[in-house]
């Protein structure tokens, strides 16, 4: 029977409105640096992907805030690079400041319509609602100002916790805070790797939130069983 259900943040309860590319080459153009959001957008994707995860394991609390500017500020400066305009800034970390602060409000995401109605759906169910995410410590600041925060009773950060999705002990920090079996949980999410494989692995019931309708190879699955994998296009479904 589940009690609690993890959800993931971003790409699962909210996402960037048009593109990471429109915003970043808005802001780009303010200081005088032009270049096309879809080319911006595909460099920003790649410098992520070639990026550690966003997790600092052993390392204080208060200084994690710092790590994530930091870390960030190395994934901007990359994305800008590699569209070939990194150079035409007069001042990029003074660009980067304005542009981190901006993620941190309502602004730049919008919350998917299938949201609220499960969330107000499952909270009348008396389901206990928490948030397991590799997103940084501005998810505080973010589900507070998109009227999410009041839903959830916890929050699990992959920078707090030092371990990022798909590894157990983001997930094992998770459960610790609400005293909890695994087999009594289900996590949803939009990434197959992070959140269906992740959750599983780690004994949870899962559900991959495919909102993007991507196809995998089922003969390539990280997987401690062979069960079908247990899909939904939006949440409405769930």
């Amino acid at each position: 029977m589940t009690k609690i259900i993890f959800l993931d943040a971003a790409g699962t309860l909210f996402d960037v409105r048009g593109s990471v590319g429109e915003v970043y080459g808005k802001f780009a153009r303010r200081w005088g640096v032009t270049v096309s959001n879809e080319e911006l957008n595909a460099a920003f994707f790649q410098s992520f992907a070639d990026s550690n995860p966003m997790a600092f394991p052993g390392r204080e609390l208060a200084k994690i805030p710092q790590l994530e500017f930091e870390w960030w500020q190395a994934v901007a400066a990359k994305a800008f690079q590699i569209a070939g305009v990194f150079n035409q800034f007069s001042d990029f970390p003074k660009f980067f400041l304005e542009l981190y602060a901006y993620f941190a409000t309502a602004e730049p995401w919008f919350v998917y319509p299938d949201v609220l109605p499960a969330l107000n759906k499952w909270q009348q169910q008396g389901i206990e609602l928490a948030v397991v995410s590799n997103f940084d410590s501005r998810i505080y600041a973010v589900l507070k100002a998109l009227n999410l925060a009041e839903y959830f009773t916890s929050v699990t950060i992959s920078t707090e916790v030092g371990a990022a999705k798909p590894q157990s002990q983001i997930f094992t920090a998770a459960l610790q805070k609400h005293n909890c079996l695994a087999e009594n949980v289900l996590h949803i999410g939009d990434s197959f790797k992070a959140d269906y494989c992740g959750a599983k692995n780690a004994g949870l019931n899962a559900i991959w939130l495919n909102r993007q309708q991507e196809k995998i190879d089922s003969g390539k699955l990280n997987l401690t069983d062979s069960q079908k994998v247990e899909e939904f296009p939006s949440l409405d479904f769930i």
